[in-house]
């Protein structure tokens, strides 16, 4: 995806590899008065204060004025994961094909590996009511980002998860089974039938526009309803390869694809040959042209949709334009003489001016009578602290080319029983990220439209009506009694839509969601209450899509001497809680799971972080009946940020470590490098202590800790307009801080360092993963080569060990005690068994990014994936 982040009021380009969605925990909600309004006390916690006001009863003061939203939020979220990938300069496509091929061709090590987050996982479990769990606000189980769906009418379901790759359900959702596992891209754009009946699976997130989310091309699943997916199933040649498809359109015996460098199509009938170009606004900026090296290449040939009049081919319409603003944002026809021009009149209500065209989706009504359109605005997204949106629209000639009425804009939206209301967070505040439209095939007034909630009209868009809404606190039903999922409000949807499908079974047709909490069904015309909420959804999140987006793992022993304690932080679904016997995980932290501290000891001692070094704590895994609510001092979660995070001096996901000799002695990294001495019995931020200053610009990429010995790795500038890192040494008490020599040229790459691990034997023997990818494939200064260093000297030296390893971004290095080193890639896990070895890769796991290795109390190896759970070695490596 481009991004656009605000920094000190300039907006900066970035393309990322994944968008990430916020949700605000109850405690930011709180009532006033009742203990936990902004338990964190900081402004750059969440930054949703204008959210929150509106829920429980947060006052408006917490808000201070000109305070980014959640919006930005997300943005700074995917540049950092991005930078991480491309820094110092820019990667040439190909690069992560290349990594498969390099990847798959090494062998296998012996033993294999298993998921242990295959069952369901309750937002509203009603263990964990604490002050900063989302438990109560209705979402019910969930998974993670499901960004494309497909239904027929006899009970076949298809859900593309955003890294995670198909499912099939054979009962109009749940009982998931992967389709997708052979294919080397499991990232999701787009997943449509046809009217043969073959599926189409567009790779490359919808969301994206860079790095390990691109995909591999188009592939069709001739029976969908049995087989699977293989690497012969792509259409064309390499022509989508390293691209984003933001949707497939069908005419005919064509397909289009609008992709992230232009509009594409292919016969449907010969899948064989190259894709064709149809349109490229700027093809100076496509790969092989004079400008394809530009930093602002990713965002010059950006598609967003097709709309197509089987009746009238020649009043086909493209949707172009980066959700940002560029001159060539707008709607494109074909002109006789073959070229193709930017519409600047008769749209009637739907914008032409570039200003206004930003993230577009269209949807036809099946009688061909209506077009429905959703429209971002990249001025209104800049200027408007509260939406995005400039509307939904309709063309009742059925035309694309209109003319257009507007039917919706946010404040529509917002009075329609929303729950998004206040100042500073309406709907469409996300509008850049979340959206999606769905005509009811039997009826043409009747649409679905998903923003950050689900909105519904019967009559045209006269009226609209939310059945899905963000989430319910802060509704007169609402309340936190843990005998209750939600009061006595109905369940509603995990909030950020992205994906919408129409099917039946047995004749009885129903709508299925799909957004960051994964997939939820309700009857077309279901029943909804008063408020226009419905009260007829569905959760098909029974546990067997196992698509979470973890960016952590913690494993400690459960106090009840039973086994492991297992939890884990992820994209946009909080803290996942996972005890001996439970047959259901639970969430008991909210919103966006960052890093994560376990006592090895006693896995109820938790440190979790939220996001900028938002550090809450707990030692009873954050069980709670929800009694802080009217008694403050009952709540069992406490706010513990290192001062870093009240100036959002830190990265979006900070690093976070216990000394490997002392756990009661913690290692934060931001701007500075924080200590802790006193674990999990720390209360306050004042407890944390300076141990150096990185300096201005600088945070912490990464930090280990042992007996008293820190290593931090540092960026800043972290993107490629100077990126710059390095690594500081020192002693937890503050003393003997030194930055070690590396040069922009030497031995270690000018390139995200983004994991370090210390031999408990010796604090002198360090080993250091690189990010992102070698000279081969990066343009930029000091891009070297390797992903993996050793230090005998505390890094006076390095030495690259790196050997065969595949040219892939690493993210989290482990030594194990036996000397194997354990690697995580965006590709997998890799094992070195001894010094000097080849590498080899773990068996069973799928193909997606491992963010996290670490060893648990057992000997095992477990891995944090963002895309498919937490996996664990099935015995010691």
């Amino acid at each position: 995806m481009a991004i656009m982040a605000r920094r000190t009021g300039a907006w900066t380009l970035v393309a990322t590899a994944a968008a990430f969605g916020l949700l605000a925990t109850q405690a930011q909600a709180a009532p006033a008065g009742s203990g936990g309004a902004d338990p964190f006390g900081v402004r750059a916690l969440h930054r949703q204060a204008l959210l929150h006001q509106q829920q429980k009863g947060l006052p408006p003061s917490l808000a201070a004025p000109g305070e980014p939203g959640e919006s930005e939020d997300i943005d700074e979220a995917a540049q950092q994961y991005a930078e991480a990938r491309t820094s110092p300069g820019i990667v040439a496509p190909g690069a992560y094909g290349a990594a498969y091929a390099e990847f798959t061709g090494l062998p296998y090590a012996p033993g294999g590996w298993r998921d242990l987050t295959s069952l369901p996982y309750d937002a509203d479990d009603p263990r964990y009511r604490d002050v900063n769990s989302n438990s109560s606000g209705g979402a019910g189980k969930v998974t993670g980002r499901v960004t494309g769906l497909a239904a027929d009418r006899s009970g076949h379901v298809y859900a593309g998860a955003a890294n995670g790759g198909v499912y099939r359900s054979r009962s109009g959702g749940g009982h998931w089974q992967n389709i997708s596992d052979r294919l080397p891209a499991l990232s999701t754009g787009d997943l449509q039938l046809d009217g043969h009946g073959r599926l189409w699976y567009a790779t490359g997130e919808a969301n994206t526009s860079s790095t390990s989310f691109l995909g591999t091309g188009v592939y069709v699943l001739r029976d969908p309803r049995k087989g699977s997916f293989g690497p012969r199933d792509r259409v064309g040649g390499d022509e989508l390869e390293s691209t984003s498809v933001n949707a497939l359109r069908f005419a005919g015996t064509t397909v289009w694809a609008a992709t992230t460098r232009g509009v594409w199509s292919h016969s449907t009938a010969d899948l064989k040959g190259p894709w064709k170009l149809e349109f490229a606004p700027n093809p100076d900026y496509l790969p092989g042209g004079p400008k394809a090296n530009d930093p602002a290449a990713a965002y010059k040939n950006i598609a967003n949709d097709v709309a197509l009049d089987p009746k009238n081919p020649d009043k086909t319409v493209l949707a172009l334009g980066w959700r940002g603003g560029d001159t060539y944002n707008g709607f494109y026809t074909k002109q006789a003489d073959g070229t193709w021009q930017r519409l600047t009149s008769g749209l009637g209500d739907l914008p032409s001016a570039a200003a206004d065209v930003g993230n577009v989706t269209f949807a036809r009504s099946a009688d061909g009578s209506r077009y429905y359109a959703l429209d971002q605005s990249p001025k209104q997204t800049a200027e408007n602290p509260s939406s995005g949106l400039y509307g939904v629209f309709v063309s009742k000639s059925g035309s694309p080319t209109g003319p257009w009425t507007r039917v919706a804009d946010h404040q529509k939206l917002r009075d329609s029983g929303s729950a998004l209301t206040g100042p500073g967070a309406m709907p469409g505040t996300q509008s850049w990220y979340n959206q999606f439209l769905q005509v009811d095939p039997a009826d043409p007034d009747h649409v679905y439209a998903g923003l950050e909630e689900v909105f519904e009209t019967k009559d045209g868009g006269t009226t609209w009506t939310t059945p899905g809404p963000y989430w319910n606190f802060g509704f007169p039903c609402w309340s936190i009694d843990p005998a209750h999922q939600s009061g006595t409000c109905p369940q509603t949807t995990h909030p950020d839509q992205h994906a919408v499908a129409i099917g039946s079974d047995g004749g009885k047709p129903y709508v299925i969601v799909g957004n960051d909490g994964g997939t939820y069904r309700r009857p077309v015309d279901g029943s909804a209450n008063p408020d226009g909420h419905a009260t007829d959804w569905r959760s098909l999140n029974d546990g067997t899509m196992g698509a979470l987006q973890y960016y952590s793992v913690g494993i400690g022993a459960d106090p009840s001497g039973r086994g492991l304690a297992l939890t884990g932080g992820m994209q946009d679904n909080g803290q996942s809680m996972l005890r001996p016997g439970d047959r259901v995980m639970g969430s008991n932290f909210g919103g966006d799971g960052g890093d994560t501290l376990v006592d090895p000891a006693d896995g109820c001692d938790i440190a979790q972080e939220y996001v900028y070094l938002a550090v809450a704590v707990t030692q009873n895994c954050a069980v709670n009946d929800g009694s802080w609510t009217t008694d403050p001092t009952k709540a069992t979660t406490y706010p513990v940020p290192p001062p870093d995070n009240a100036t959002q001096s830190a990265r979006f996901i900070a690093p976070l470590a216990a000394d490997l000799k002392d756990k009661n002695t913690w290692v934060a990294g931001g701007r500075h490098v924080w200590i802790n001495t006193h674990g999990y019995a720390i209360r306050s931020s004042t407890e944390w202590t300076s141990a150096v200053d990185l300096g201005q610009g600088h945070t912490a990429t990464a930090v280990a800790a042992s007996g008293g010995t820190v290593y931090a790795a540092w960026c800043g500038p972290c993107n490629n307009q100077g990126f710059t890192r390095g690594i500081a040494v020192g002693n937890a008490d503050g003393t003997g801080w030194h930055q070690l020599p590396l040069p922009v040229e030497g031995t270690v790459p000018n390139r995200y360092l983004s994991s370090l691990a210390i031999d408990p034997k010796d604090p002198a023997h360090v080993l250091l993963a690189v990010n992102g990818f070698t000279r081969k494939w990066t343009e930029g200064p000091g891009a070297g080569v390797g992903h993996l260093f050793e230090t005998h000297d505390s890094g006076a030296t390095w030495t690259d060990i790196s050997g065969n390893l595949p040219d892939v971004p690493a993210n989290s290095v482990t030594l194990l005690k036996n000397g194997t080193v354990a690697l995580g890639t965006d590709l997998g896990v890799l094992l070195r068994p001894a010094p000097g070895s080849s590498w080899t890769r773990a068996r069973d796991l799928p193909t997606t990014a491992v963010l996290q290795l670490k060893t648990g109390p057992d000997g095992r190896l477990y891995a944090a994936t963002h895309g498919r759970g937490i996996w664990a070695s099935r015995g010691r490596p």
